[in-house]
């Protein structure tokens, strides 16, 4: 089986029920850390959001701008 670099998400939490959600971010992390996988996503939730490295933020078609974060790359102490 091919092991992708990167993976495009579209609303990865889009209508799940919040537990189904974690479990998609927690696997997200997962694939990252273990598999040294990129994601790049869309999404209106603010869990998503808050496990991004990275945010470019889009008003009308604009970016608006441009966050450096930590989340997907650090680990729990």
């Amino acid at each position: 089986a091919r092991k992708p670099q990167i993976v495009l998400a579209d609303e990865p939490t889009a209508n799940l029920d919040s537990k189904t959600g974690s479990e998609i971010i927690e696997l997200m992390r997962s694939m990252q850390q273990r598999h040294h996988v990129s994601f790049i996503f869309s999404s209106h939730d603010p869990k998503v959001l808050d496990a991004a490295d990275d945010a470019v933020h889009i008003h009308d078609g604009r970016i608006t701008s441009i966050e450096r974060r930590l989340a997907m790359t650090e680990t729990s102490a």
